[in-house]
Formats: C-alpha cells, structure tokens, sequence
C-alpha cells in the first residue's frame, strides 16, 4: 500500500480518536478517559505483536528503541490526558483539535529541523507558516 494511503487512513483514525475523546471528556474523568484509552490501545498493540509472532515475523528489539518507544509513550499519555482535560472545559472539538494536531505538526517539524538537522523546502515552510496562522485565527475566534 502506497504511504500517502496509509498517512491518509493514519489521519482518519487519528479524527476518530480526537473526535471520541471530545466526546467522552464530558463523562469521564480525565484520568480515567486516558487510562481505559490506553488499555484499548495496549490491547490492540498487544494483539498485533501476537499476530506477527505467530506468523514467524522477525522482532529485533533494541534497547535504544525501546527506549524511544517509551518517551513516545510519555508524550502520548501526557497528550491524551491534557486532551481530555482541553475538551472537558467546553472547547469545541472543531477549535480544539486543529490546535493540538496543528501545534504538534508544527512543534515535530521544529524538531525535525533542530535535532535531527532535516532540511526544509520553501512550500513546506509555507505551509508551516500556515499552521501558525491557522492556529492564530482559532485561538483569536475562542
């Protein structure tokens, strides 16, 4: 499957999972909305991984990935709760998720480009400078 089809369905499941988080900041807390996420997503992990071990897929496991592995957590869990927590003071999912995902899309590219010294072509950088523009005018209009 080509990568574009697999970012766009990556994307659709992404809107899913802000989508139902708005929706269940307003019945849960948000510890507890950001736990019983978490186990589903470790279940479904969990399931995937038994999958390929059955089928005899390879498994190289680093402790440096691992690690990484486990930052990324951190930032997801810390992620999700703090969502959890934007959506249940009453944010519109249509303001707060463009706000989160754009502010991430646009703070993992300051990344790319600091850390890991990736470069950057003059329409991308345009298109990061709309991100801040279209997290401006959200934030202006809420």
């Amino acid at each position: 499957m080509p990568w574009l089809v697999l970012a766009l369905l990556t994307a659709l499941a992404l809107a899913f999972y802000n989508f139902f988080i708005k929706l269940a900041a307003d019945h849960v807390p948000a510890a507890v909305g950001a736990v019983v996420l978490q186990l589903v997503a470790a279940a479904l992990g969990a399931a995937w991984l038994l999958r390929l071990k059955l089928q005899g897929q390879p498994l190289p496991v680093t402790s440096k990935g691992l690690w990484l592995a486990a930052l990324a957590g951190l930032g997801v869990g810390l992620g999700e709760i703090l969502t959890f927590v934007v959506f249940s003071r009453g944010v519109p999912s249509s303001v707060g998720t463009p706000v989160i995902v754009g502010g991430s899309v646009l703070l993992t590219a300051v990344l790319g480009l600091v850390v890991l010294r990736e470069a950057l072509t003059l329409p991308q950088a345009l298109g990061l400078l709309l991100i801040v523009g279209g997290i401006a005018l959200l934030a202006r209009g809420h």
